[in-house]
């Protein structure tokens, strides 16, 4: 069973989830040959301050934004 885990910043809507799911669960299931339903996604959100990139936190490009 394909475990697909998805690490984001948060404040994607349940929409863009459900749609990455299908379209991910599509692909793995074609690619590798098995049936929708072994396939697993799992979505983690992250707040932007637990996030950085470059060693500068994603909260910090939000308020420098403002």
């Amino acid at each position: 069973m394909p475990m697909i885990r998805v690490e984001l910043l948060s404040g994607r809507t349940v929409e863009q989830k459900r749609d990455f799911a299908q379209a991910v669960t599509r692909a793995a299931s074609e690619i590798l040959g098995c049936g929708a339903a072994a396939v697993a996604v799992v979505f983690d959100d992250i707040t932007p301050e637990n996030w950085a990139n470059g060693g500068r936190l994603e909260s910090d490009k939000v308020s420098d934004e403002t």
